[in-house]
């Protein structure tokens, strides 16, 4: 058995500020971080574009910033919340200088990038691994905090709440969290950890999908055991496909070409060479990514080819080696001259703008349970996000998470019976699944129902039939948890079954399209515009 004060399970840019500002604080408080990978894997590390905060007051302002922010969202943001992070953004920017990350300058400003659905230059940037960066000086601030501990490698299987503790009922009104049982990969053994304050940092459930930009460790685990212990989880209907993945023939982690390749003057174009986007919408290729993804997979669908072309020819060749060395580099080993030949690209999962329930405090609706980043629907991005919104979010909650923590810290109100009273992970029973074949097989069916029924371009007929295909993983799955000993493999598949269910679920309820989700039997205007 473990204990501690704070338990942060994950450990991105939402987990870590969280951390480090509990820390500077309260510097006798213990934090355990714990991350199912390498302490450095997360979906912070892969953001390319940047962080979206207004700093050239000459030219930018807060309303501009949030009004794109709504406008991207479809006006399902809560303008309350976006207010609060816009305005709340060049403070938050500041801190993480501080922390030793490092911004692309010229002359003596930041060099500002602009993406699609931004009026401004705003997107303050790292050459094109922001989040890289933002990842490393994080990681270097944590690991000079001597009352943090990293325990990396530990994959949580549960969060424990009141029914876990002997003789208690759980109210559905009043669910409390204790902590979580993890499973330690290195020992093979489940963990009691037990914390008066327990933050989900867990990012996206992006390999819910065949095809997806998120590294491997995005399997929705925290939404799926929030959701298990009876907390309030929305608007998962609303999933993002980012339009610009590079085309493989391989599943899973596709390698982004960041929006701000199109910002700074790529064109999208037919395998064949033809312009298409002055079909769809009015900005073309600087429409927003559910317009710009829903146009690629009308003109996929249409032609039969595997992907589309993005056209960089007429860029400037040294601007874009400096400003994308890594893009380049990619293309490159991947035998492509962007300069010569277009880079074949396919929309791909991205971003989930629904999850847990919180306020702007970062509160689910279990009591001392945070939640910050992906994982959550704070909020601010509606039914679709803005690009670079996302690492904003994880800075601004995970203070107002970290402030709201320290208040209930010092105050120390806990249920200290129950706390002792949670009992061990009981395996009794249970065997070591000798065929790893079946989780294999489970989780590919997944994906490719869900890519193929519940995907960028939806309607009635396979929703309804996803509904049922989903159901029988789900028993399938659940008679495997039921006799097994449990690995991270079959656990992310659980977990990824649970998502699966309420973006099914979601989007059944859906009576209109909007931003991200589209049905097509909900459709009240063309997708094509402009013939």
């Amino acid at each position: 058995m473990i204990k501690t004060d704070v338990l942060v399970i994950g450990s991105g840019i939402s987990g870590l500020s969280y951390a480090i500002k509990i820390s500077e604080q309260l510097p006798d408080t213990k934090i355990i971080i714990v991350t199912k990978a390498n302490e450095d894997e997360s979906n912070t590390k892969y953001a390319q574009g940047g962080l979206a905060v207004v700093t050239d007051f000459s030219k930018d302002n807060f309303q501009k910033h949030i009004d794109d922010t709504l406008r991207a969202g479809d006006y399902v943001n809560n303008p309350d919340i976006v207010k609060m992070v816009v305005e709340e953004a060049p403070h938050r920017f500041n801190e993480i200088v501080e922390w030793g990350a490092k911004f692309d300058q010229e002359k003596g400003r930041y060099a500002l990038g602009r993406e699609g659905g931004h009026t401004e230059n705003r997107i303050v940037h790292h050459k094109d691994i922001t989040g890289f960066e933002i990842e490393r000086a994080l990681l270097e601030t944590v690991n000079n905090s001597p009352n943090i501990e990293m325990l990396a490698h530990h994959y949580v299987i549960d969060l424990i709440t009141q029914h876990h503790v002997p003789g208690k009922e759980l109210d559905k009104g009043n669910i409390n969290c204790y902590g979580a049982y993890i499973l330690d990969e290195k020992h093979k053994k489940i963990k009691k950890i037990t914390s008066k304050i327990t933050l989900v940092a867990t990012g996206g459930a992006g390999h819910v999908y065949k095809n997806t930009t998120n590294p491997i460790i995005a399997t929705g685990d925290g939404i799926a055991f929030v959701h298990r212990a009876q907390g309030k989880v929305s608007n998962m209907q609303y999933y993002q496909f980012h339009p610009t993945a590079m085309y493989s023939k391989r599943d899973g982690m596709l390698f982004l070409i960041s929006e701000a390749v199109r910002g700074d003057g790529a064109k999208l174009r037919t395998k064949n060479g033809k312009p298409f986007m002055y079909k769809y919408d009015a900005r073309e290729e600087l429409a927003s990514r559910d317009i710009v993804a829903r146009a690629i997979d009308n003109e996929l669908k249409i032609s039969g080819d595997d992907y589309v072309g993005l056209d960089c020819k007429e860029m400037d060749r040294e601007k874009f080696i400096h400003h994308f060395p890594n893009i380049y580099q990619k293309c490159l080993d991947e035998g492509i001259d962007p300069f010569k030949e277009l880079i074949p690209v396919v929309p791909a999962c991205h971003y989930l703008m629904g999850g847990i329930d919180i306020d702007k405090d970062g509160q689910s609706s279990i009591k001392n349970l945070f939640a910050v980043g992906e994982c959550t629907n704070s909020g601010l991005h509606g039914a679709n996000r803005l690009a670079s919104n996302s690492l904003l979010e994880g800075l601004v909650f995970g203070h107002n998470a970290a402030i709201k923590t320290v208040e209930l810290l010092k105050e120390n109100q806990f249920n200290f019976d129950d706390l002792k009273a949670v009992p061990e992970w009981n395996e009794e029973g249970m065997k070591i699944m000798d065929e790893m074949v079946l989780v294999t097989y489970l989780r590919k069916q997944l994906q490719e129902m869900m890519s193929d029924l519940v995907g960028i371009v939806r309607s009635n007929a396979r929703l309804d039939l996803a509904k049922k295909k989903q159901r029988e993983i789900y028993e399938a799955v659940t008679e495997l948890y039921n006799y097994s000993i449990l690995s991270p493999q079959l656990s992310e598949l659980r977990n990824l079954v649970n998502v699966s269910y309420l973006i099914i679920k979601h989007s059944l309820q859906m009576k209109e399209n909007k931003g991200a989700f589209y049905n097509k039997d909900l459709a009240t205007k063309p997708l094509v515009i402009n013939e």
